[in-house]
Order: C-alpha cells, then sequence, then structure tokens
C-alpha cells in the first residue's frame, strides 16, 4: 500500500512537471514568435504639424528617430510627440497608427487617454481658485466636500494633493469605478469603499499614490468654483491657452480624432501582442484620470505654468517644491507635479512634470525642464507603452541641439 502510494505520488509531480514545462515551452514559443507591429523603424508612417524652425531641424531629426526606435522596439500601435523650447511650440509628429485596422496614421491633432497626467491639469484649477482665496491648503476637505467621510485624522486639501492624506489608491483594472458613471466628482464617493474606510496611515507621515485623492480635490474644485468641474477646466484653462483638443472622454459619445486603445496580451508588454481595450467609463475618475489630450495641447498647458500666464509665479513655485513628510523627508511630489532630475546636456537638471497611467500601465508623459527652457510630451495608444523614457531621450536632443532660455 505503501509504495503503491509512493507510486502513484510520484506519478503526480513527473506529471505536473511536466505540465508545467510544457506551458513553459509554449508561453516561449508564443512571446518568441509573436511578430512586430513596426518590422523597420524608418518605414513608420507619420504626420507631421507645422515646419520646424531651422534652428532645431537637427533636433527635430534626431528626435523622429527616437519616436520610430521606440515604436518599434516597443511594438506600440501609435505614439505622438510635441517639444516646446523658448516659449514656442517648435515640433509635433504623430507616429504609427490610431487604429489597427483601419491603418488611419496618428497626427498630431490625435487625441490620447492620458490616464492619471489629468492630475497636474486638475492642480493649475485648484490652484487659480487658491489665488482667488476660494480654497485653502490647509482647510480641512469636508469644508468644502462635506460628503466626504470624516476619518480618524483630520484631511486637508494640501494632504490630499500632495499624495501624503493617506488615503487609498483604486485597484488598478479591477478598480470599482469603471463600472459606474458620475456626473459630478462627487458622485463617486458612494461608490469608493476607500474613502468608506479607515486612512491607510497618519496624514502627513508617508507617501502614498492616491487617484481616489484627486476624485475629493475635483470636487473641492467643482464646489469652490460653484460651476460644474469639467466647465470651470475648460472655461478657465483649456480654452483660454488654445487646449482645443483637450477635453473630458466619454463612454457613450463618440468622440472626433480619438486614438482606438488598446492592452497588451501578456506579462504588461506590447512586444508579446495587444487586443483592444475593454470599454471603460472615467467619469467617476473626474480630475484624476478623466481628460484626453494631445502632445500639443500638454506642451501649451505647459509652457503657459512655466510663463506665468496661468498661475502666478509663487502659486506654480508653491505648487512644484517638494512636499515634506513629518519626519523632514522631501517626498519628490508637489501638489500635483511629480519633481525628478534627469541628464541632459551631461548634466543632472531639474524635471517637473507628470506621467499618465491607464489600468496600472504608461501611457503618456510631459515635461519640462526649466534649466534649458524645454517642455516635452509623448502620448500612446496602450498600456505600458513608456512614455517616458522616449520623452527623456527627446529632451536630450533638444539640449544637445542649443540651450533655450526659459521664458520669462
Amino acid at each position: 500500500m505503501l509504495k503503491s502510494r509512493t507510486e502513484t505520488w510520484s506519478a503526480l509531480i513527473v506529471l505536473a512537471a511536466g505540465l508545467l514545462l510544457a506551458a513553459f515551452l509554449g508561453l516561449w514559443g508564443y512571446m518568441s514568435t509573436t511578430p512586430p507591429l513596426h518590422p523597420n523603424p524608418q518605414d513608420v508612417p507619420s504626420v507631421t504639424g507645422e515646419t520646424p524652425l531651422p534652428k532645431w531641424v537637427d533636433a527635430v531629426k534626431r528626435g523622429r528617430q527616437i519616436a520610430r526606435a521606440g515604436l518599434a522596439e516597443h511594438s506600440l500601435p501609435g505614439l505622438s510627440v510635441a517639444v516646446g523650447a523658448g516659449g514656442d511650440l517648435v515640433w509635433a509628429e504623430g507616429f504609427g497608427w490610431t487604429d489597427l485596422d483601419t491603418r488611419v496614421p496618428v497626427s498630431p491633432e490625435t487625441r490620447f487617454r492620458i490616464g492619471t497626467a489629468s492630475v497636474a491639469l486638475t492642480s493649475a484649477a485648484a490652484g487659480l481658485l487658491l489665488e482667488k482665496g476660494r480654497l485653502k491648503l490647509e482647510e480641512k476637505i469636508q469644508t468644502y466636500v462635506p460628503e466626504f467621510p470624516e476619518k480618524q485624522w483630520p484631511v486637508t486639501l494640501r494632504q490630499l494633493m500632495g499624495h501624503v492624506a493617506g488615503v487609498a489608491n483604486d485597484g488598478g483594472d479591477e478598480g470599482p469605478l469603471f463600472s459606474e458613471h458620475c456626473e459630478r466628482p462627487v458622485d463617486a464617493l458612494q461608490y469608493l469603499g476607500g474613502y468608506e474606510r479607515e486612512l491607510l496611515f497618519k496624514p502627513g507621515t508617508q507617501y502614498h499614490y492616491s487617484s481616489y485623492g484627486w476624485i475629493g480635490v475635483s470636487a473641492a474644485v467643482e464646489a469652490a468654483a460653484d460651476e460644474p468641474f469639467l466647465t470651470f477646466m475648460r472655461k478657465q484653462i483649456f480654452e483660454p491657452f488654445g487646449m482645443d483638443h483637450t477635453r473630458a472622454e466619454s463612454a457613450t459619445e463618440s468622440i472626433p480624432d480619438r486614438a482606438t486603445l488598446y492592452f497588451p496580451r501578456f506579462a504588461a508588454d506590447p512586444r508579446y501582442g495587444l487586443h483592444l481595450m475593454r470599454p471603460l467609463d472615467y467619469s467617476c475618475y473626474a480630475g484624476s484620470s478623466v481628460f484626453l489630450s494631445t502632445p500639443s495641447d500638454l506642451v501649451r498647458f505647459a509652457m503657459a505654468i512655466n510663463s506665468g500666464q496661468l498661475l502666478q509665479p509663487a502659486t506654480v513655485q508653491l505648487f512644484q517644491t517638494s512636499q515634506r513628510l513629518a519626519s523632514g523627508e522631501e517626498t519628490g511630489y508637489g501638489l500635483g507635479w511629480d519633481l525628478e532630475t534627469a541628464t541632459l546636456a551631461g548634466k543632472q537638471t531639474r524635471l517637473v512634470g507628470h506621467d499618465g497611467e491607464s489600468l496600472g500601465g504608461m501611457v503618456a508623459s510631459f515635461m519640462t525642464f526649466p534649466e534649458y527652457g524645454i517642455v516635452v510630451a509623448v502620448t500612446s495608444n496602450i498600456s505600458y507603452a513608456d512614455t517616458y523614457a522616449v520623452a527623456v531621450k527627446i529632451a536630450q536632443a533638444f539640449a544637445k541641439q542649443g540651450r533655450s532660455p526659459a521664458t520669462k
């Protein structure tokens, strides 16, 4: 009897090992045989905007090589790029396809989901209201959003904007809001278990990125503006600064020039194939993730911030200064802005911007380099596109071309 059981277990172990090996080999075969979308980077189609200024022709040539190489290497359906320098939009170009079935090429006017990069746009709205005295950073969030549940510790607007409030984040592609529709940011609170449960930590003691926190900020903006959140964004930010292709996405409305959205089929890597992203309703995410935009519009937005046209310089400095925890440690994040460094022209330089994630993967990046007066924005129509790496390489090309002083 004992010998029979031993033989049975041995057989089961061998069978399990064989199945695992077969699965591994099958997976390896699938991953290694998935054909690239763009076998030859030089054959990637592109559509340009205005002719680049002569000063930037060489940088644009190098930028095109970087964009095509990134698109081909990572097998992205489409990619769009824009660069601002010295206060001017100097280059905008789309690469690849907005839709793989119809083969419509990406153009500078193609709208992309920018995911969590929406936060920086919403931050500007909060800044406008702060300057008018209608929002105060140190006020409890309930001052503006009474529906926000009381917690074991007070939560301020500043803490929500700096991701140090201890509010839980969403669940990526398993978040509870994609199956709901919200007419106003405050409507989302009823669906969020993350708001109802206790904070993850005492506010100000840790950094924890939270899209839910920026839903609360969006609700505060709407309350302080005394008009619908999306209306305020359009009238105060998008229209005045020529962001004609930026708007909230819709789960029901047909939106012109919108890129078809894709998601990696396996291992969070587009090189192993893709499929259509399932329909999502981002309305409840409000200013944390709701916007569609173009790289050109994101560059216009960043240049308006940098030049002091959109917000007062003191407000920009306040929002683009790292928050500090109670321990004194810097978070590397301001109030709606990510703060980093990157190597340009052979030296470390300050980078201020925001990446955009959708379903846990990067779809957009825009960044400013104040020391060089350079702004770069890159978007793609598939998650996990690593737009950040492409944007930094393009910024390096423009920095090498010639230093352009920031617009005063």
